[in-house]
């Protein structure tokens, strides 16, 4: 391990990477280029108040030859979720909501509920859900509202034939919560943690507090504060030049599998990750997250709602089950919106680092972290394809190379830092990664 340079932040000595340190992330980067692992890659990693690297190599589009930069536009898809659910925590500060509110009270669609007998059973055979959905419950997905791409059960099928994907939807807001709420709960509220449709449920009780569109909502409380200027449920006509294509690599090569372009505010703003970004405009945020809610003056939540936000709040129970199936939650934890990092000697499939790291990833291979310990954000991005039609999750247990360069750069960059030490980092054939 390289002898790490030490400076004093904040009153406290910490550890930040070398220019030998940040000369291998940047070789490995160009060798996952070079190699045919990715299209194309930016990464940024923060610390002691700069960037102190900056990479972009490869190409956002490979057929115009266009090379990926940090002013490329990526569909973050999940890392929407966590932005959704800060919003919905300022509404909480300003006692427009509570967690402990049932969410019936605006979306009266997913009143009286039903949940499957057998969550893996017919759609068919439900009972009466025995509480309602409250705000916290979309907060920590414990809903018991799941995906379509997660299974090929018949409660994943029936989700994406009402429904469509997560990200692409024929239905308005009201259409689709009244599709919603015809469809059974996989697992009732408050029992476990089911990756599902939390977050766009959640978007869209913030726009019917607020009276706005979920976009308007964001770019008033988020994006216009933090000078995000790049970031929306819609990427410009003048901007098109600057989107990141999404590929899939096959036996033949890459083959561009973009999802269609939105270019004026969609109908249906999905809230769970319909967002587009870029590298620098989510450091911002990242940034705001690591800084206890406040970022150059501009203050979006108090440091107690932040500090709640960044916190676990699974049980111990929901820890030993499986999630997304595998055991998502035996070395981390989940929050407000973000996973939390608890037992830095196991490697996840969210993050590695010391316990207190927080993030969550996006289903097309883009990444980022925020570390308090330290005082440290890294972001990956890639636009790598995966299915979220059922049963995709099938496909995501076993990493596609781009998921697995995406790990070892995680790994490179804690190494280097200095968390994981000698012998820790092992195979990557046993990691796995989510949306």
């Amino acid at each position: 391990m390289a002898e790490l340079e030490r400076i004093t932040v904040n009153g406290r000595v910490k550890k930040v990477l070398t220019a030998a340190d940040l000369g291998r992330l940047s070789s490995r980067l160009q060798e996952f280029v070079a190699e045919g692992t990715v299209a194309g890659v930016v990464s940024l990693v923060w610390q002691a108040g700069e960037v102190i690297q900056a990479d972009a190599y490869g190409f956002q589009d490979l057929a115009s030859r266009t090379p990926m930069s940090r002013k490329s536009v990526f569909q973050i898809a999940s890392q929407t979720k966590p932005i959704v659910s800060l919003v919905a925590l300022q509404l909480m500060e300003e006692g427009k909501l509570t967690l402990d509110d049932a969410i019936s009270r605006w979306i009266p669609e997913l009143a009286r509920l039903q949940v499957l007998v057998d969550p893996d059973g017919p759609v068919s055979e439900s009972v009466a859900a025995p509480r309602e959905i409250t705000v916290e419950d979309l907060l920590t997905h414990r809903s018991g509202l799941t995906y379509g791409f997660l299974s090929s059960t018949p409660i994943a099928h029936a989700v994406y034939e009402s429904l469509g994907t997560p990200l692409e939807t024929p239905l308005t807001p009201d259409e689709w919560l009244a599709a919603l709420g015809r469809i059974p709960l996989r697992y009732a509220p408050g029992e476990r943690f089911e990756y599902g449709h939390s977050t766009e449920v959640l978007g869209l009780l913030v726009s019917r507090i607020e009276g706005k569109s979920l976009g308007q909502v964001l770019q008033s409380r988020v994006f216009d504060r933090l000078g995000m200027v790049d970031t929306g449920f819609f990427v410009p006509p003048a901007k098109l030049d600057r989107l990141a294509r999404t590929y899939a690599l096959t036996p033949g090569g890459f083959v561009d599998r973009t999802v269609p372009v939105k270019t004026a505010p969609p109908v249906f703003e999905a809230g769970g990750g319909g967002l587009y970004s870029t590298a620098d405009d989510y450091l911002t945020f990242a940034r705001l997250m690591l800084g206890q809610g406040e970022l150059d003056g501009e203050r979006l939540v108090a440091p107690d709602t932040l500090r709640m936000m960044t916190q676990d709040r699974l049980t111990p129970r929901q820890h030993e089950l499986p999630a997304l199936g595998r055991a998502l939650f035996a070395a981390q934890g989940f929050g407000l919106g973000v996973s939390i990092i608890q037992d830095p000697e196991r490697i996840g499939p969210i993050g590695v680092g010391p316990a207190g790291c927080f993030g969550w990833p996006g289903a097309y291979g883009t990444w980022w972290q925020a570390d308090p310990v330290n005082e440290l954000v890294a972001l990956f991005m890639i636009q790598d394809h995966i299915s979220l039609a059922p049963p995709a999750n099938d496909a995501i247990a076993v990493p596609a190379p781009s998921r697995i360069a995406q790990f070892e750069y995680r790994e490179l960059l804690y190494k280097a830092v200095g968390t994981l030490r000698p012998g820790v980092v092992g195979p990557l054939d046993h990691l796995v990664e989510c949306e």
